[in-house]
């Protein structure tokens, strides 16, 4: 059986999911709770393999429980289960290390499916919010990259091929003083701390092939 832990504040949300859940042959909602800091207290208590958590409650909120509990027991499996989609929720909950995310909109048998992929070691995101990721994480690269001069681009080719800057200076017929501008420029524009991860950028993002 999956023991499963109920974190919510509506008693009605708790009644109705759990009842869904108990005629399960495979789950077993051991316990529920009505607030963050109780969920935390009954998850460290009794260990349930796979923790369903809503975002916004009184007392403790879903965020703040989640990090309380991975970093006393890094190994729980938490699912997030909110009505909110908005960027303010979404990338702190992905960030306090969330195994699912799914809107309170999901059917109930996506819930369950959702609890025996976490509880086998997968991730659970609802379709909404990975298209939502996915597009800002692409509309942001697209940004850094068009924050890039043509020289800059060119320099950040170089770099990626492996050039230093004397040799990059050279191929460019600039001063060693204005690669090392070039480079300063680039790794700033791309958020990155070093060459190394420039090239990495550039690689994995297919600007350079």
């Amino acid at each position: 059986m999956i023991r499963v832990l109920l974190v919510d504040d509506h008693e009605m949300v708790r009644i109705g999911v759990s009842a869904y859940l108990s005629i399960q042959d495979d789950i077993d909602v051991i316990a529920q709770a009505e607030n963050g800091a109780i969920g935390v207290e009954k998850a460290l208590d009794l260990r349930p393999d796979v923790i369903l958590m809503d975002l916004v409650m009184d007392v403790m909120d879903g965020i703040e429980a989640t990090k309380e509990i991975l970093h006393a027991w890094p190994e729980a499996k938490i699912i997030i289960v909110t009505s909110f989609i908005d960027d303010e929720k979404v990338y702190p909950a992905i960030e306090a290390g969330a195994s699912g995310y799914l809107l309170k909109t999901s059917a109930a048998h996506d819930i369950a499916q959702a609890i025996r992929t976490i509880y086998q070691g997968g991730r659970v995101v609802e379709p909404q919010v990975s298209n939502k990721l996915r597009n800002e994480t692409s509309n942001r690269n697209f940004h850094l990259h068009d924050e890039l001069t043509n020289r800059e681009k060119e320099v950040l080719q170089l770099i990626s091929n492996g050039k230093s800057n004397q040799e990059i200076a050279d191929e460019l017929f600039i001063t060693l003083k204005t690669v090392k501008t070039h480079v300063s420029n680039i790794l700033s524009k791309l958020e990155v701390e070093d060459r190394t991860q420039a090239a990495i950028y550039a690689f994995k993002h297919g600007y350079i092939k």
